[in-house]
């Protein structure tokens, strides 16, 4: 004959372990709400220009490691009358060779045009401007270039640019 203490101590023997085995299974993390926000196209814009701006000065010294350095290492560039230039190492080959041939005192500008895409891929549309050394423009031409931002910096991986028709 078993007795009230024991068969009380049986019961809440049960009772813990029935509670036990429904207890609620811990919640998994929560999964964070990412809120896509659209980029501010005009600090995307005057950032391009600002490397534009760089670049022109690049340019207008001369220093073609310094032009190539805007490129990534994968980078393709397509210009007037030359087949698709493949990787910065053609790229640098391409710029050293151009600016060989440059006027002396010539320089050039780069105006944004418009630029569209997000904070890690930019296509910018602009326009060139090549004056001699009294600053008179001797040339204009366009080109697109699509920048990628890696590792916190844009760098150019497809351009194509070509000269406006000279005025007859």
């Amino acid at each position: 004959k078993m007795n009230h203490s024991g068969i009380a101590t049986v019961c809440v023997a049960l009772s813990l372990f029935v509670i036990g085995c429904t207890a609620p299974a811990p919640k998994p993390a929560e999964t964070p709400i990412v809120v896509k926000t659209k980029p501010d196209m005009a600090a995307v814009k005057a950032e391009i220009q600002a490397l534009e701006n760089a670049w022109a000065a690049a340019d207008n010294a001369r220093d073609a490691n310094a032009v190539a350095a805007f490129y990534a290492d994968d980078a393709l560039s397509m210009s007037n009358d030359k087949p698709t230039l493949v990787g910065k190492a053609a790229i640098l080959a391409d710029i050293t060779e151009g600016m060989a041939k440059k006027a002396a005192g010539s320089t050039v500008t780069y105006e944004v045009l418009e630029v569209y895409g997000d904070d890690k891929v930019v296509t910018e549309i602009g326009k060139g401007t090549t004056r001699d050394a009294s600053g008179k423009v001797i040339s204009t031409g366009k080109y697109m270039a699509v920048w990628e931002k890696r590792d916190g910096k844009y760098l150019c991986i497809r351009d194509i640019y070509n000269n406006d028709a000279k005025e007859k």
